[in-house]
């Protein structure tokens, strides 16, 4: 795990330096201007947080999803593409969609496969969604997605399994609401674009914390969001 972190961290600053010449390459006039404007731009970004999720990441389906939808929008600007070929881009991008939903749905049913099904969340709301209510002894995180939709999950009737548990989130045009125990331990490595990711709780002073248990919300949100309450 801390050689994992280690590379992380390697990685990340590898593409800082990188970023950091390449602005000083754009103030010097170093690049044609049709090369800064692609560098430059919200498709390349989400490309190179592919990148980091991919190489930096246990789960990797987000930061694929971000590659995917950086190369899908940033390939027409650089390559001609006929427009009768253009036609299908949005087709596409459904038909990608569904197949990362389809994984995200598939891995979620394989990492859980051990756990009993009230223990390990898999919410998906698309053009919707509700509220749930999750009650569990030894609760060891999840997933949740949410696409042009959202759901309410409510956590104050579970209690954390011992260690470091995970709820990976995706949320694009859409977003979630998780409702937790006042004594939870919680950190958010949430990358929002366009969107963000609040933890909003109220912890009373003196409230006594779960020792040796952790919740990890990490993962992707753009043009939405979610939200942590007690």
């Amino acid at each position: 795990m801390e050689s994992n972190r280690s590379l992380g961290r390697a990685i990340i600053g590898i593409v800082l330096i990188l970023i950091g010449i390449a602005f000083i390459g754009k103030t010097l006039d170093f690049f044609p201007h049709h090369i800064t404007r692609h560098v430059f731009s919200w498709e390349m970004i989400l490309i190179v947080l592919g990148v980091i999720f991919i190489t930096t990441r246990e789960n990797k389906t987000t930061g694929w999803i971000l590659l995917a939808i950086g190369l899908v929008f940033l390939i027409p600007d650089v390559v001609y593409i006929p427009h009768s070929v253009r036609r299908l881009f949005w087709p596409a991008i459904l038909i990608i969609v569904g197949l990362l939903i389809i994984f995200r749905s598939a891995s979620a049913r394989q990492g859980s496969a051990s756990e009993k099904s009230v223990d390990y969340l898999d919410d998906l709301a698309i053009l919707g969604g509700g509220d749930r209510v999750i009650t569990s002894e030894n609760f060891s995180g999840g997933k949740v997605t949410a696409l042009f939709g959202g759901s309410k999950i409510d956590l104050t009737k579970s209690s954390l399994a011992p260690g470091r548990n995970v709820i990976d989130v995706f949320c694009m045009f859409g977003g979630s609401t998780l409702i937790v125990p006042e004594n939870w331990n919680i950190k958010v490595e949430v990358v929002s674009i366009f969107g963000g990711f609040s933890d909003k709780r109220t912890v009373q002073t003196g409230t006594a914390m779960d020792v040796g248990k952790e919740i990890v919300i990490r993962g992707f949100v753009m043009f939405g969001g979610g939200e942590i309450k007690n």
